[in-house]
């Protein structure tokens, strides 16, 4: 009988811990942070002294501290302490948001901490966290692993050595060893901050991201990816390779959903092609994945790859897409015979087995044309290049100079082949002038069009046809004038021996004066539209880079 009401004594004390009654003892300054205990199967009471009492509870255990419940199959509470030890099955509920599993846990009370061990997951109803030893801390809902985790939110998984999760924000913060991986992307680093909710990634540290599916390569400091809407923006002179070309800038931001792209500052992009490689430099370029088209503004120069005499050229703005694409919307001149075309696509295929796909491409130059290259320079309004051809198309007043020779006109095509300028072709208003080694003289050739072969990358031969005029300046062996002679024909041909005239040909209609060097008033004998331009000429292709 007294054994038996010992036992309902024990049983009432242990039951009246769960309707949140306090021993005088034991709760003092724990408002708010009392554990109250609210179901077990089974409870046991012990005081071992004044600093520790502990209630045992067995079976479909529940407790609560404020909106933070904890279940377990057993655990032992020290009321005292206020520190909670469960063990099997346990599962912290945090007001809803966010849901902890373990297999053991220590809970203090008063710090609101929780450690975790043994097959711990953590949950927000997005991402599932998980890791051997997790220390949760429920008053900022923080929890931080230190020996390895793994978070799957979605189709993604990231893995680290050590992890901090913020439940207020959704953000876990990687650290040492960092990989993530999900259907497109495999991403790499010391350090990454990942949102469960956004599906946003930030980068802090050094990181590398390879896309699965383009075989892209993302090299970055600074910057994030949105995961979900495929965005990304990229700081401190990111890097992005592809197997067709590397992208290099200050800042970057790219969609792949849309295929747009921006690079500003110095950035850069380089052509892994060898056979008809270009590179383009510019403080702005913005790219069109799906058109494979770009536009660079802001100091924008193009470098087309030629082999050892790479062709420069700048503008205010360059524009590149596929050539396929352009003359779908408009003609496109096929200038080259048909011979030269079949020879240029099977010399480009046998370098290059892409070479369909990268000869495919033509550039346009809008204002202010620049051109640099070691055989030639040139300026213009505008300009037209195609791969497919290999030839400049300049408009709009432009000038080309080749060694000692300055060529105008309305319109010059310009023809290169083996990396060298081939042909030269001018419409409308053609001129050509050639000053006479340091002398204050100038040979000149005029027609309404003007044609000149080049051979090795220097004028081999140069013919006037409609109403041609010529100024020539006759010279012995010893290089000493003999006199000037100006006529006009049909056509005018003339060779030339290193880049200088040696020969003049007259045909049909030939109408000429000779004049003695001493006695002729020089200047009257210029061809009507004649100026020299040479301080228009590029000096160098550091030159290009300068704008006024």
């Amino acid at each position: 009988m007294t054994s038996r009401f010992i036992f309902l004594v024990l049983c009432c004390f242990a039951f009246g811990f769960s309707f949140g009654q306090r021993l005088p003892t034991d709760t003092a300054g724990l408002e708010g942070k009392r554990i109250d205990i609210l179901f077990a199967d089974k409870y046991n009471y012990q005081k071992i002294d004044s600093l520790n009492e502990f209630v045992s509870l067995v079976g479909r255990v529940k407790v609560q501290q404020d909106k933070v419940i904890f279940y377990a199959d057993s655990a032992v509470l020290n009321r005292q302490l206020n520190i909670l030890e469960a063990f099997g099955n346990v599962h912290i509920n945090d007001a809803d948001s966010i849901h902890t599993y373990a297999q053991y846990l220590r809970y203090l009370g008063k710090e609101k901490k929780a450690f975790l061990q043994k097959k711990v997951r953590l949950t927000d109803g997005k991402g599932v966290l998980t890791t051997e030893e997790l220390e949760y801390d429920a008053t900022v809902k923080i929890g931080t692993y230190l020996k390895g985790g793994k978070l799957v939110n979605k189709k993604s998984t990231l893995t680290s050595q050590e992890g901090y999760y913020y439940g207020d924000t959704r953000d876990v913060i990687f650290k040492r060893k960092v990989v993530m991986i999900d259907p497109d992307n495999k991403i790499t680093g010391d350090t990454l901050q990942y949102n469960t909710g956004t599906e946003i990634a930030t980068f802090t540290s050094p990181t590398i991201v390879y896309n699965i599916k383009d075989k892209r390569t993302i090299k970055t400091r600074e910057g994030f990816y949105d995961m979900k809407n495929k965005k990304a923006e990229l700081y401190k002179r990111s890097v992005i390779e592809d197997s067709s070309a590397v992208f290099t800038a200050d800042e970057m931001a790219f969609d792949d959903s849309t295929g747009l792209g921006e690079f500003r500052g110095n950035a850069v992009y380089r052509s892994k092609d060898t056979a008809q490689g270009f590179d383009m430099i510019a403080n702005n370029i913005r790219t069109n994945k799906k058109s494979n088209s770009m536009v660079a503004t802001q100091k924008p120069l193009l470098l087309i790859k030629q082999g050892a005499d790479t062709i420069y050229i700048s503008a205010d703005t360059l524009y590149s897409a596929k050539l396929s694409d352009l003359t779908k919307t408009r003609v496109v001149p096929h200038i080259r015979d048909q011979s030269s075309s079949d020879t240029l696509m099977k010399k480009a295929i046998l370098s290059n087995k892409d070479a369909e796909d990268s000869s495919d491409k033509f550039f346009e130059a809008y204002y202010n044309v620049k051109v640099f290259s070691d055989s030639l320079q040139a300026v213009g309004d505008s300009l037209f290049y195609s791969l497919k051809d290999s030839v400049f198309r300049l408009f709009k007043r432009p000038i080309v100079w080749a060694q000692e020779n300055q060529i105008s006109g309305d319109t010059i095509y310009l023809y290169i082949q083996n990396k060298k300028p081939e042909r030269l072709y001018v419409f409308e208003n053609s001129m050509a002038i050639n000053k006479v080694d340091s002398s204050e003289y100038f040979n000149q050739l005029r027609g309404t069009t003007l044609n000149a072969q080049f051979v090795d990358g220097k004028i081999n031969t140069m013919r006037a046809k409609g109403n041609a005029e010529n100024v020539y300046y006759a010279t012995d062996e010893d290089k000493s004038f003999i006199g000037v002679n100006k006529s006009t024909a049909d056509i005018i041909d003339v060779f030339f021996e290193d880049s200088k005239p040696q020969k003049v040909v007259f045909l049909r209609n030939l109408e000429g004066t000779t004049f003695p060097m001493r006695s002729t008033n020089h200047d009257e004998l210029k061809i009507r539209g004649f100026k020299w331009h040479d301080a228009l000429r590029p000096k160098s292709k550091y030159e290009l880079l300068t704008f006024k």
